[in-house]
C-alpha cells in the first residue's frame, strides 16, 4: 500500500483526522487529497474594483482548499447537539460533546486563545422568545472570527505539513475496493491505501451521490434549506449579539406550519458570495478585529424542505431556485424589505437611498420572482416575529439578499463507527449528511482517527 491512510478533502472533519493520526500514530503514512488550493493560495478575485461580482473560478477559493468551505466563514464552532448535524445518534450525545469540546482545545491552543466562548445558560432572552412564539436554541458558542479563523488553520498546516502528504488541486474521480483496502484514481494517478476517510463537504455532495452510485452504498434524501440574507444596522441585534454572539431561533409558521431558523449570524461582518458547483449563492462572514468590522449585522433566514417519494433530488430543487436567481440577477439578488412587501423591485436608486447600506455589490431585484410563494411566506412571517423581539426588524429599509441555499448530502447509511458498508472505508463531515457544522465535522474526524488507531 502507498499509505496507511488516506483521506479526501481537506476540511475540518479531514484536518482534525489527519491531526488525531499524525498525533497518536507518527509511524503511520497518511496522504489528504484535496480539490481546492493550499491555505495561502486561497484568494477569491472579487475585489469591488476591478471584479465585482463572481467570474465562477474553476475551483471558487471561498469554497474549497485547505480549511474547506468554513476557512473564510467567521469561524463559529457550536458544541451543542441541538443542531449542527446528529452525530450524537451514532456515537452517543456526551461522546459527541466532549470531542467538540476537545477540538475546542485544539483551536485555542494553535492560535484561538483569548477568544470568547458564549453560552445560552440562564439567560433571560429564552424566555423573551417564548412569548413570542419563538425558540431559542441552547448551545455554547466559540466565536474565533475570520481572521482568527484562519490563523488557527494556518498553525494547524504548519504542524502537519511535514507529516502529512497534502496533495492540492487534486480531485479524486473514483475509490476502487482492492484486497486489503482501496485505491483513489486521480486521472492518470492512482494511490492505495488500508483504510480511507471521505470528507469531501457541502461542495461534494454531487461527487459523494456518485461514489455511493458507483460503491453500492445505501443512502436516503435528505433536506435542502433554502431562503435569504438578512441585513440590517447591527444596532437592532446587539441586545442578542451581545449576549449570546450567535442565536439559534426558530419559528414554526402559522400559514403552513413550516419551521423558519436563523443561521450563521453575522455581527458587524459582511455579507460574500459563494460559488457551489457554478452556482452563486450568498453567505456571511466576520472578523474579530475591530479595525475589519462593519456597522450592519447579518443573518440567514431559511427554510428546510423535505421531500418524499416520488421525488428525491433534494439538492437538484435548492439548484433550481438559485439559478434562477443568477438568470435574473446575473448572480445575487439583493431587495429592501419594503420594496418586498409592496410587491415591488429594488432598484439602484432605492438601494442608494436606504439608511442601510450594502457590503455586498448585488443586483436590486424581486426576490419573490425567484423564491416559491411558500418559502417567501415563511421569511415574512419570521422577519416580523423577529421584529418583536428585536425592534426595527421589519424596518422597510431591512435588505434580504438571495438566495441562500444550504445544500446537504443524502443521508449515507452508516455504522455506528461511521464505517461504510466497506470495512474500511469512513464517509465523516457535512457530505455524510451525518452533520452541517465546523464543530460536528470536525469531531467526526477525531472520532474516525480513533477508530482507526484502536485497529
Amino acid at each position: 500500500m502507498d499509505y496507511d491512510v488516506i483521506i479526501i478533502g481537506a476540511g475540518p472533519g479531514g484536518i482534525y483526522a489527519a491531526y488525531e493520526l499524525a498525533n497518536n500514530a507518527p509511524d503511520l503514512k497518511v496522504a489528504v487529497f484535496e480539490a481546492g488550493k493550499q491555505l495561502d493560495k486561497r484568494k477569491c478575485p472579487i475585489d469591488g474594483v476591478k471584479v465585482k461580482s463572481c467570474i465562477r473560478c474553476k475551483s471558487c477559493s471561498i469554497m474549497s482548499g485547505f480549511g474547506g468551505a468554513g476557512a473564510f466563514s467567521d469561524g463559529k464552532y457550536n458544541i451543542t447537539n441541538d443542531f449542527g448535524g446528529t452525530l450524537f445518534e451514532y456515537i452517543g450525545k456526551q461522546q459527541a460533546i466532549d470531542l467538540m469540546q476537545y477540538v475546542d482545545g485544539i483551536n485555542l491552543s494553535h492560535g484561538g486563545e483569548g477568544t470568547k466562548l458564549y453560552s445560552t445558560a440562564d439567560t433571560r432572552l429564552k424566555t423573551t422568545c417564548m412569548q413570542n412564539k419563538l425558540k431559542l436554541l441552547d448551545a455554547q458558542v466559540r466565536h474565533l472570527g475570520t481572521d482568527v479563523n484562519y490563523l488557527v488553520l494556518e498553525n494547524l498546516y504548519a504542524e502537519l505539513k511535514d507529516r502529512v502528504d497534502f496533495f492540492f488541486l487534486s480531485p479524486v474521480e473514483h475509490i476502487e475496493p482492492i484486497e486489503g483496502g482501496y485505491r483513489v484514481l486521480l486521472g492518470d494517478a492512482s494511490y492505495t491505501c488500508e483504510k480511507c476517510i471521505v470528507s469531501v463537504g457541502r461542495s461534494g455532495s454531487k461527487w459523494m451521490e456518485q461514489a455511493c452510485h458507483e460503491l453500492d452504498i445505501p443512502t436516503e434524501s435528505n433536506r435542502v434549506d433554502i431562503g435569504v440574507r438578512v441585513e440590517l444596522p447591527a444596532e437592532l441585534f446587539a441586545r442578542l449579539t451581545d449576549e449570546l454572539y450567535e442565536s439559534k431561533i426558530v419559528y414554526r409558521t402559522e400559514k403552513f406550519e413550516d419551521m423558519v431558523r436563523t443561521f450563521c449570524m453575522n455581527p458587524r461582518g459582511n455579507v460574500v458570495n459563494e460559488n457551489t458547483n457554478g452556482i452563486v449563492t450568498v453567505n456571511g462572514h466576520s472578523y474579530a478585529d475591530p479595525a475589519k468590522q462593519t456597522n450592519n449585522t447579518n443573518f440567514a433566514l431559511l427554510v428546510s424542505k423535505h421531500f418524499t417519494e416520488p421525488f428525491t433530488d433534494s439538492n437538484g430543487y435548492g439548484e433550481s431556485i438559485a439559478r434562477l436567481s443568477n438568470m435574473l440577477g446575473g448572480g445575487v439578488i439583493v431587495q429592501r424589505f419594503g420594496d418586498l412587501i409592496r410587491g415591488r423591485r429594488s432598484t439602484p436608486q432605492r438601494i442608494a437611498n436606504s439608511f442601510v447600506t450594502p457590503t455586498l455589490q448585488a443586483e436590486p431585484g424581486d426576490l419573490s420572482l425567484v423564491l416559491p410563494k411558500r418559502i417567501l411566506d415563511g421569511i415574512i412571517e419570521m422577519i416580523y416575529a423577529l421584529d418583536k423581539i428585536a425592534p426595527g426588524t421589519a424596518n422597510d429599509d431591512t435588505l434580504l439578499y438571495g438566495v441562500e441555499v444550504k445544500f446537504y448530502n443524502m443521508h449515507v447509511k452508516l455504522a455506528a463507527n461511521l464505517e461504510s458498508r466497506h470495512e474500511g472505508l469512513y464517509i465523516i463531515g457535512d457530505c455524510s449528511g451525518v452533520t452541517h457544522s465546523l464543530s460536528h465535522a470536525s469531531a467526526s474526524g477525531v472520532f474516525v482517527a480513533r477508530d482507526i488507531l484502536k485497529s
